[in-house]
């Protein structure tokens, strides 16, 4: 199974750790982000993963190699420019055309079953599974309820659910009608592309451990998870 993992990201909300260093070689642990992510898809099955670079690209490129000591085989694949969350993806399109694959942004840490994700995606009739993950957040004030002028009930700085996307997808080669090659194209532009030309696209829900680190208070947060969740994971 192959994977690419989007790490071209300029990490502007992660300053100034990512002034000297790429964000996906921030340290978490005893390990930098992008070799938990490796040593994640090696545990579910995955034996070929390319790197989607641009920032600091040499830093990455150095410090990983050819994957051999991973057990994987890596590949570097540069952007000239920054081409966004898809854009990267137009130029493995030679490389990603016999098989579905996964993608995943390069600041996303989860205990996701990434092998049951790969199968659920191949498996629907859709090109793009994107998986989604429910966030419960407080909300900073009360809600009031009323009825014409009267107040009828209040409810005290409820908890707010939304369904956001986890970064993590299963797409299929004929996603590459969609995505123009070496073009800036974002993740919600796409989407949006292709549901105003009514093409499906299947969701995946992540109840699994997961957490985004491209801010600084996410990053520091996990610092401390990581021997709870990841050290002896993989």
């Amino acid at each position: 199974m192959k994977a690419v993992i989007l790490a071209g990201g300029l990490g502007t909300r992660l300053k100034p750790f990512t002034e000297i260093i790429p964000k996906p070689l921030l340290p978490v642990g005893e390990k930098s982000v992008l070799e938990i992510q490796i040593e994640l898809l090696k545990k579910h099955g995955f034996s070929e993963i390319f790197l989607a670079t641009n920032y600091k690209s040499e830093y990455i490129e150095n410090f990983f190699g050819n994957g051999d000591r991973y057990g994987v085989k890596l590949t570097i694949s540069k952007e000239e420019k920054p081409l966004g969350s898809v854009g990267p993806l137009s130029l493995l399109k030679d490389k990603l055309s016999d098989a579905p694959f996964l993608v995943m942004n390069g600041d996303v840490l989860s205990k996701c079953n990434f092998s049951e994700l790969y199968q659920f995606g191949s498996q629907m009739n859709a090109d793009l599974t994107v998986c989604i993950k429910e966030l419960i957040t407080p909300f900073r004030f009360g809600n009031i309820y009323f009825n014409g002028d009267y107040v009828t009930h209040i409810e005290e700085k409820p908890n707010i659910k939304t369904n956001i996307l986890a970064g993590i997808y299963i797409m299929k080669p004929g996603i590459f009608e969609y995505i123009p090659y070496n073009e800036h194209l974002s993740m919600d532009t796409l989407m949006i592309n292709m549901l105003n030309k009514n093409v499906p696209i299947a969701k995946y829900e992540i109840k699994d451990y997961w957490l985004d680190i491209g801010v600084i208070d996410d990053y520091q947060k996990v610092q401390e998870i990581y021997n709870n969740h990841f050290k002896d994971y993989i």
